[in-house]
């Protein structure tokens, strides 16, 4: 269903894809968009068993989107380091394929709110702040991963 690698040498294993994602901030979501053009958005995630989550406003490019059709990809990449000749790169990138549902069950949503927001405000109590003041205007998507792959690239 899903090609293979064509550079499968540069591959890097399943534990490693997982853990970019558990520590990277940010990636960029691809969706179907309007008139079927490719829509690809950077946003901030999470990443729990198999699922990436995000949060959405109620109304735009992305959810609709989502809600008109389910198969999407999510591309992130790591920071470069700098190889040993000085002027050339190294770098990591994951992509993730699934299918996006958006979490409609109130308890789940706050759940995953509450793991976005311990990723990125400082302390747990303004993370729960947010949830109150914001989760009433936000949305959750969920993309549960069905291939994904990572590689290590020396780009020259």
């Amino acid at each position: 269903m899903f090609r293979n690698m064509r550079r499968f040498k540069q591959q890097l294993p399943q534990e490693e894809c997982e853990r970019i994602l558990r520590e990277n901030p940010r990636g960029v979501l691809a969706v179907l968009g309007d008139m079927d053009y490719p829509y690809a958005v950077p946003l901030n995630f999470v990443y729990d068993r198999g699922c990436i989550y995000f949060h959405s406003a109620l109304t735009g490019h992305k959810i609709e989107a989502a809600r008109q059709h389910d198969k999407a990809s999510f591309c992130v990449t790591e920071q470069q380091e700098l190889s040993d000749d000085g002027w050339s790169y190294y770098w990591k990138s994951v992509i993730a394929f699934g299918r996006l549902r958006e979490i409609t069950d109130e308890d789940e949503k706050t759940e995953k709110l509450r793991f976005l927001g311990n990723k990125y405000f400082p302390t747990r109590e303004m993370t729960e702040s947010d949830i109150k003041k914001n989760s009433a205007r936000c949305a959750v998507l969920e993309l549960s991963i069905e291939h994904m792959t990572a590689k290590r690239v020396h780009e020259r």
